[in-house]
């Protein structure tokens, strides 16, 4: 029996401020079917195909079937995707008065081949000899270029979707709390002209107050959304480790070492979320309510904040502090941020 304290580490349950995923021990799993279909249509649709016989390009991403997840397993990540694709390509040939149409397909884009393993087929019905060299044009200029736009995916697949999916360990938490303990969100601290610290000392006068509305769009659901708001764990990862919060009414939170810091007053999963917000140097004691309000489309998930009761002298320092390290960071950390261009 081992002695106390020597056992196998993936047993000891470690002192986490989630608890969740142990050493990142447990296998976790994101399902990437949404972001692969509108990264792929990102990276496909509108692709020139150019080349020696005229001009071409992709239109349409008429099929794309198939699932993709990213995996976490012993602080590994795996990706798994599968997919079956159709375009259509719309060439122009010097010369010629009708435009020259037809499809790219590929039955076998997936985790178990290489882009260079992929059997990448241009098609057209147009019988014409001017058809026919586009076509064959394609099959040698056409190939790399999609395959190089599926490589984009795969990496942005394990780099950029995946981002967020291990948790910091405690000693991780731990050390980036210390270092965020002293920052200041000012680029110059005594004058406050950056970020979200600095604002008005307790000097006795009359605060002069004002109100602030943001919003942004993000690719995910609204559940989501809102775990990344609540969840200890997604909380701390999306605030580089320095965010606690208690998901529950009169439960407090806090970030950047407390120079963001507050009290939940209402919580309606997943939509609605109100918060006693407050910074670290505003006046002793004054607080401002922050309301968020989280409303799921079809393709994606709205988020806005009302927030009434910020020293004017901070405004546009609290404006640009959502902005920058909630908006920002929720879709670079968690994946939230790809669109449709």
């Amino acid at each position: 029996m081992a002695k106390w304290g020597e056992g196998d580490p993936r047993w000891i349950v470690e002192e986490r401020p989630d608890a969740t995923n142990v050493n990142n021990w447990h296998w976790t799993e994101k399902n990437a079917c949404q972001w692969s279909k509108d990264k792929l249509k990102e990276l496909l649709v509108g692709l020139k195909l150019d080349n020696k016989v005229g001009s071409c390009k992709v239109t349409e991403l008429s099929k794309c079937d198939g699932e993709a997840s990213a995996n976490n397993r012993k602080a590994k990540i795996i990706v798994f995707f599968e997919w079956e694709l159709r375009m259509k390509w719309k060439a122009k040939v010097p010369g010629e008065e009708k435009s020259i149409e037809g499809t790219i397909e590929i039955p076998n884009l997936s985790d178990e081949n290489t882009v260079d393993d992929l059997d990448i087929q241009f098609l057209t019905e147009a019988t014409s000899k001017a058809a026919q060299l586009m076509k064959e044009a394609l099959r040698a200029d056409g190939t790399p270029i999609v395959k190089a736009s599926l490589q984009s995916y795969i990496d942005a697949l394990k780099k950029e979707y995946t981002q967020g999916m291990i948790l910091p360990s405690k000693e991780q938490v731990s050390s980036n709390t210390n270092k965020l303990s002293d920052l200041r969100l000012d680029s110059d601290k005594g004058a406050g002209k950056n970020g979200l610290t600095g604002g008005a000392k307790n000097t006795g006068v009359k605060l002069e107050l004002c109100n602030l509305k943001s919003s942004t769009s993000m690719k995910c659901t609204a559940i989501e959304a809102f775990n990344a708001l609540t969840r200890p764990e997604m909380f701390a990862a999306f605030t580089n480790g320095s965010g606690r919060i208690e998901p529950k009414v009169g439960g407090t939170f806090e970030l950047f070492g407390g120079n963001v810091h507050g009290k939940i007053l209402e919580i309606q999963a997943p939509t609605v979320l109100v918060q006693e917000w407050r910074l670290k140097e505003w006046p002793d004691g004054h607080f401002s309510k922050v309301v968020f309000t989280i409303s799921e489309k079809d393709d994606s998930t709205d988020i806005s904040i009302e927030q009434t009761g910020i020293p004017k002298s901070a405004l546009e320092k609290t404006r640009e502090g959502w902005e920058r390290y909630y908006w920002d960071a929720m879709k670079r950390t968690f994946g939230f941020g790809s669109f449709i261009l």
